[in-house]
């Protein structure tokens, strides 16, 4: 795989693009604090300018401010939320005509620029030691690029700035529980909850039988999951806690353990509220009326899912 690997960027350059991302994402977030803070019909724009443009200054230049900061301005982010102080202002969303017009117009090819992203995400993977945050970028710069091409006189670059602000306070404060929940891992990882686990596992899993070792494991992984919002921050708490002493130490594959470990934590991310970016942002943005309407339809999926994945582990272990 690593033949494939072909564009190799300067360590040094891939960090520094990487940062620049992490700035222009703060930004984004800054401007959405001060046009809140300027929009009269908030009912709460001083929290919610403080909320953002906390965010923003923590996504922007965290990377060179004293840890001791950002701390205090993660605690400071954090106190809006928690008093329901962080409300979504004046919206310039576009009206269902307007979206109709625009669809008349470009139709079916709306898909291309969305398929940027993710294909400059895979191919820059599979291809280069760029960063995954960086390659997204770049797709969707490029998706900019097709867009206003499609429609130069209205997909102008204000048009992109206004638009991200308007999602961001759709999805309001839950647009940053992916980063805690991650660094929330590390945390529970630094902690010794995998050394906690570990314990009470082996009070009922039997040394050496790897099979009830990979199930629970696997179950563990999506009921953790579930519990963090994040398979990523799940994968070192249970993998240190059961994967490895009741899974790999007794010779099981651990590139393909590792691999269906992550994806059964997936199965959790399909059932949670705390994945909020898969599961509770949507319901914001499609104005959906059950807000349990999008795990209500992946329980059964993810349920079939994990079943599988637990079969293929047993086997191909």
């Amino acid at each position: 795989m690593a033949d494939l690997k072909f564009i190799q960027i300067n360590e040094v350059l891939g960090t520094n693009l990487l940062n620049m991302v992490w700035v222009i994402v703060g930004l984004i977030a800054i401007y959405a604090g001060v046009k809140n803070l300027m929009d009269e019909q908030n009912p709460s724009r001083i929290g919610t300018a403080l909320f953002w443009c906390s965010f923003g200054v923590v996504c922007a230049f965290g990377t060179w401010l004293p840890a001791k900061i950002s701390g205090a301005l993660v605690i400071i982010m954090c106190l809006p939320p928690i008093f329901k102080k962080v409300k979504v202002g004046k919206s310039d969303a576009p009206t269902r005509e307007h979206t109709i017009e625009q669809y008349q117009k470009v139709g079916m090819k709306i898909f291309f620029p969305a398929v940027c992203v993710g294909l400059f995400s895979l191919l820059f993977a599979f291809f280069s030691n760029l960063s995954s945050m960086v390659a997204v970028t770049l797709g969707v710069i490029v998706a900019m690029i097709i867009l206003m091409l499609y429609n130069p006189s209205e997909n102008k670059p204000k048009v992109f700035l206004k638009e991200s602000e308007r999602f961001l306070s759709i999805m309001g404060p839950l647009c940053m529980l992916p980063q805690l929940l991650g660094c929330l891992g590390g945390v529970f990882t630094a902690a010794g909850v995998g050394d906690v686990v570990a314990s009470i596992v082996e009070k009922i899993v039997p040394k050496g039988n790897v099979n009830v070792g990979i199930i629970v494991f696997a179950i563990g992984m999506a009921i953790f999951t579930m519990i963090m919002g994040n398979a990523f921050a799940a994968i070192t708490v249970i993998t240190v806690g059961i994967g490895g002493p009741f899974v790999l130490a007794y010779g099981a594959d651990p590139i393909t353990i590792g691999m269906l470990a992550l994806t059964c934590g997936y199965c959790g991310t399909l059932c949670t509220p705390m994945a909020a970016n898969f599961n509770i942002v949507p319901v914001a943005i499609l104005n959906m009326k059950d807000r349990w309407g999008v795990i209500k339809n992946q329980v059964i999926v993810a349920g079939i899912m994990l079943v599988f994945q637990i079969c293929y582990m047993i086997i191909f272990k």
